[in-house]
């Protein structure tokens, strides 16, 4: 009994453990070297949506401040797939635009399921195999309540619907805008539509209702009803206009009509998702994802011409940009609406970037690793240069630790010599002429050096005196002096000698922050236009760039700190040896004016 007890628990262990490390190297294909997780925030302080909306298109803002591997995928971006959280299940996807040059990327990916008031759903992006195909399929991308989807990411006469049903304009009079919102949009100067023609697809049934949305941003008040999109026949209508600055919303059956207007106003100058939906009975406006108003009306089935821009009667003109165009037949849920504007915007709460995860073992890569990745080309420029100096001020530093440490050790030998000879000075002079020796025997010492010089100087002015008694022999004090002077000259010499290259260390010491400074300073400026340029503001999106801009000072203080070191330790070895030549030439000069004067 007591080892069952003893081998249950362990064999749990055991097979708890395999499991977990099954899933910590869990990895969808072995082909696609990176990916990268992407999470959703549907708490009150994210997306605040506490319904489960189902297959909802998510839109994927991929840009520098969140994605720095654009080099790492192919230059169409076609090796990209996301994959579900169970790391198996390929999710519908496809690419609006991928830009390497530009670091930006808008892809659509289809959600099976959001889980309402919570931050526990996540889909995996896989990059990094340049032999993948093409797998983006853009009708897949919807269900089958999606009737027509027109991203305006064609030039004109060119396919605009994205979804299976292929619903073409058969007119389209607007400028196509290549940067809008989301990619591309559509201008409109108050005197031009897109008309798309009758179809099965693009009608209201009473029995499932429909669903219009778009994007807008306009410069000015609307002067009058402005019709963003209007689906009308035989006198009936269903319209989503802009009436000054407020959204409104209209539909016009065999009874009164019915006209909505919401209460609060749209900021002029900004992106705003406006929709309607009709459909059990009821009309509802959205504004920015928010229920805007909404009134019971009798729902009758409407299947003609749909007009963006204006009204089929060539009136209601609309004057401003345009984006991201959707018509569903059915209505759709208002956790729906708003988990497509709250993942569509400049500010997408949705939408969580997390970290990048390279196929090594299934491990993930380091926080530092990860940084790294994340440098811009500007912040390797100066890092290089860091390192040119940081190797260049260690050679600096390890050729002076070397030369001063042989000057040191060999003005100790000298000393030990020069003193045992304290009665006659000239004594090792006379004993290395006598035996041929030379410098080598006291290394680099300066002390020699010095005292080599002082005899010279001695010598010469001792030559010609009488030769009878050596203690006879004289020196002047204006000779002592001029030797004095002498032996002040050859140390300054000496002293800039042994400073000489400590001047790069200074500038590595104050310039290397500096530099590390500006390297931070331009990765920040190109972190933060990158976000601009994308409209991704979540601190994901952030963070990346600014901890890659930041390794760029850690590099200027990684060069800076060593060398402060390294010059305080050589400058106290230079200063002691100064200090012991300043000694050296006192009692020289004096052993000298007491032997000779």
């Amino acid at each position: 009994m007591i080892s069952r007890l003893r081998v249950l628990p362990l064999l749990t262990l055991a097979v708890l453990g395999t499991a977990w490390g099954q899933d910590a190297r869990a990895w969808w294909n072995g082909d696609w070297a990176f990916r990268k997780e992407i999470s959703f925030d549907l708490t009150p302080t994210g997306a605040d949506i506490s319904g489960a909306p189902t297959d909802v298109p998510v839109l994927i803002r991929l840009s520098l401040g969140n994605f720095q591997y654009f080099s790492d995928t192919k230059a169409d971006g076609s090796d990209i797939r996301f994959v579900a959280a169970d790391d198996k299940t390929p999710l519908a996807y496809h690419i609006e635009r991928f830009d390497p040059q530009s670091q930006i990327a808008f892809l659509w990916v289809r959600v099976p399921r959001l889980s309402g008031g919570a931050k526990t759903d996540k889909i995996l992006l896989y990059y990094g195999n340049k032999n993948a195909p093409a797998a983006a399929d853009a009708p897949g991308t919807y269900d089958a309540n999606q009737a027509l989807v027109y991203h305006f990411g064609g030039q004109k006469g060119t396919a605009q619907d994205a979804t299976g049903y292929k619903s073409e304009p058969n007119s389209f009079t607007a400028e196509v805008n290549p940067a809008s919102l989301i990619g591309a949009g559509v201008k409109f100067s108050g005197a031009q539509t897109i008309s798309i023609p009758a179809a099965r697809a693009v009608h209201l049934s009473p029995a499932k209702g429909s669903t219009l949305s778009a994007w807008v941003r306009f410069d000015a008040l609307e002067p009058a009803q402005a019709y963003i999109a209007q689906l009308a026949d035989q006198g009936r209508e269903l319209v989503l206009g802009i009436a000054g600055d407020q959204g409104f919303a209209r539909y016009v059956g065999t009874g009164a009509p019915v006209t909505l207007v919401q209460v609060n106003q749209l900021t002029v100058a900004e992106w705003h998702h406006i929709a309607v939906r009709i459909g059990a009975g009821q009309l509802t406006l959205f504004v920015d994802g928010v229920d805007a108003g909404h009134a019971n009306v009798d729902v009758q089935e409407i299947g003609g011409t749909l007009t963006i821009g204006g009204s089929s009667a060539n009136s209601n003109y609309y004057a401003g940009e345009l984006d991201e165009l959707e018509v569903s037949n059915i209505a759709r849920s208002a956790d729906w609406l708003k988990a497509a504007a709250r993942s569509q915007g400049l500010a997408a709460p949705l939408v969580v970037y997390g970290g990048d995860t390279q196929k090594e073992g299934g491990g993930s890569e380091s926080y530092f690793a990860t940084t790294l990745r994340n440098v811009t080309v500007d912040g390797w420029v100066v890092i290089g240069i860091l390192a040119v100096m940081f190797f260049a001020s260690l050679l600096i530093m390890a050729a002076k630790a070397w030369y001063l440490n042989d000057v040191a050790n060999g003005n100790t030998r000298f000393l030990a010599e020069f003193y045992k000879e304290s009665a006659d000075p000239a004594a090792l002079e006379k004993r290395a002429t006598a035996s041929s020796a030379n410098d080598e025997d006291v290394g680099a010492s300066t002390l020699a050096r010095l005292y080599q010089q002082g005899m010279r100087e001695t010598l010469k002015r001792l030559e010609g005196q009488s030769a009878g008694a050596e203690r006879a022999q004289v020196l002047s004090a204006q000779s002592i002096e001029a030797i004095r002077a002498t032996l002040d000259a050859g140390l300054t010499r000496m002293l800039q000698q042994l400073n000489r290259q400590m001047v790069w260390l200074t500038v590595s010491i104050a310039g290397g922050p500096f530099l590390g400074l500006l390297g931070t300073v331009v990765g920040v400026m190109i972190t933060f236009a990158a976000i601009a340029a994308s409209g991704d503001v979540n601190i994901n999106a952030i963070a990346p760039g600014i901890a890659a801009a930041l390794v760029a000072t850690v590099a200027g203080l990684g060069v800076a700190i060593p060398c402060l070191f390294g010059y305080n330790y050589l400058n106290t070895r230079v200063k002691e040896i100064g200090a012991d030549m300043r000694v050296f030439v006192d009692e020289f000069v004096t052993r000298i004016a007491e032997t000779y004067s």
